[in-house]
């Protein structure tokens, strides 16, 4: 099957074609169809599947036969990250490039002002995140009274980020009549409730099995103890002189720390997670997809939005807890027919991750021993001689009580307990002066109050005539504008 037996409009029929594409994906060859014909859709597949045009290009066309002047929202598409609305939004806009149809994203951590603004010109798509489309609509700026069509893209994601409240109040402000879509790469309990709850009588498009790798994927398995995990990450970028590299941890603070782990080794790396800001995590993208960084290192949340062909590697620094999140990761690699590598370091805390692992993909993911930090305590999930406890069953370390919390140095450079020293409001008592840190500064006097006027004593000069009361300024006389009969 080619585009052209799709039954799409010429335009974007053109625009497609452009874009250098002639053969429809398996997920869009079976949910275009379904979706001209107004169906509500569920969608289950993977990462890399081509499922942003599965729908964009139906959404433009009916937009376009259907009162294409109508300047008011019309379609939704709810994404969890920015990075993802933004690349969607491109979508939007190459597919409907000649068409007289306009679409704006709008996503937090950056300002509202020229969102506002693209939004009062008028619109008929709309690209958002949660929490700014609320925050808009909590305003009066965003009205979804006119839509028609919904999508709900990356559902799981949207769970697991703890979006679920968020989407259900979008969705109760939606119209009771509409088109609705729902994509999700793994279908959990939880997501197929939502998904109950939202579609009527859908259509099931399910181009992959859940959960299966793609075949040109080569996985491979290192042991290796948790403190080792750095030096052999360096190693192995540097021997196997890898190319378009992405790694994944479980932590914000890891992706940073690896970040500037090789960049001191000469690699050129950057990271991108929730706490970069958006202007930071723009250029890092952009970065990777010019080739001026050559590895990106990101959590699962923030990669939900990475798109970006002639990725070689895929590292998986930290393994996840969750094994259709592995497959996930090791799909932004082997697109489009190209063949791929994903490297899983395992310490062993994670050992029971790869048996879940392994169960959901069906097959033994081949173990690389020849390698110098090669670990058989990992490898028998086993940490100092004791069997590990798994990460996400490990306790989260608990603060001190005040009186047990370890001495810290002020700004001076002198040792204060917590909760004295300077700067802190509480203690009054260490708002003296230099001279004398912690104890009480004394008070200063008031200056006496003059005494009163004696009766004879001379009295205060009268204030001129010419003085000016209103500014208090003496000496300046107040002048009269001209009247129109003085001109």
């Amino acid at each position: 099957m080619k585009f052209s037996d799709l039954q799409l409009i010429d335009p974007i029929s053109r625009a497609v074609r452009e874009e250098g594409y002639t053969i429809p994906t398996p997920i869009q060859a079976e949910a275009i169809p379904h979706l001209l014909e107004g169906r509500d859709l569920l969608g289950c597949a993977q990462t890399g599947t081509g499922k942003t045009a599965a729908f964009a290009l139906p959404i433009l066309q009916y937009l376009a036969a259907n009162d294409p002047h109508n300047q008011r929202i019309r379609a939704l598409v709810l994404t969890p990250t920015r990075e993802l609305a933004a690349q969607i939004d491109e979508s939007f806009r190459a597919y409907g490039r000649h068409l007289d149809l306009h679409t704006t994203v709008v996503f937090g951590g950056v300002g509202q002002a020229n969102q506002e603004k693209a939004l009062r010109k008028g619109i008929q798509i709309l690209v958002a995140t949660p929490g700014r489309l609320l925050d808009l609509m909590g305003q009066g700026i965003v009205r979804l009274d006119h839509l028609e069509i919904f999508v709900l893209d990356e559902a799981d994601r949207m769970l697991d980020m703890g979006f679920i409240h968020d989407v259900k109040r979008v969705i109760a402000a939606l119209p009771t009549e509409r088109q609705s879509l729902f994509f999700s790469a793994t279908m959990p309990p939880p997501v197929a409730r939502l998904a109950a709850s939202l579609l009527t009588d859908p259509v099931r498009v399910e181009v992959v099995p859940q959960a299966t790798p793609a075949e040109r994927i080569n996985q491979r398995l290192m042991y290796v103890d948790k403190a080792n995990k750095k030096e052999l990450l360096g190693e192995l970028i540097e021997e196997e002189e890898m190319g378009r590299t992405l790694v994944f941890t479980r932590t914000k603070h890891m992706a940073n720390k690896l970040a500037q782990h090789l960049q001191r080794l000469g690699v050129s790396a950057g990271a991108i997670h929730g706490n970069k800001s958006q202007t930071a995590r723009t250029q890092a993208l952009a970065g990777f997809k010019d080739g001026s960084i050559r590895v990106l290192v990101a959590t699962d949340i923030a990669a939900r939005g990475i798109d970006v062909e002639g990725i070689t590697h895929v590292i998986n620094y930290d393994l996840p807890n969750e094994p259709e999140s592995y497959v996930h990761r090791i799909g932004r690699t082997a697109r489009a027919g190209a063949e791929g590598e994903a490297l899983s370091l395992c310490s062993g805390e994670e050992r029971v991750y790869v048996t879940d692992i392994e169960r959901l993909i069906g097959m033994r993911i081949p173990v690389i021993t020849d390698q110098p930090y090669h670990s058989e305590e990992a490898r028998r999930g086993m940490v100092d001689g004791v069997a590990a406890i798994p990460i996400h069953k490990q306790p989260r370390p608990q603060r001190p009580p005040k009186d047990q919390r370890p001495e810290k140095k002020s700004s001076e450079g002198r040792s204060s307990s917590w909760g004295e020293g300077r700067g802190n409001r509480r203690d009054k008592t260490s708002r003296g002066d230099a001279g004398s840190r912690g104890e009480k500064a004394p008070r200063r006097e008031r200056a006496p109050l003059p005494a009163a006027r004696k009766e004879g004593s001379p009295q205060r000069p009268p204030r001129p005539a010419n003085s000016d009361h209103a500014s208090g300024r003496p000496g300046r006389s107040r002048r009269r504008r001209p009247s129109r009969a003085d001109r």
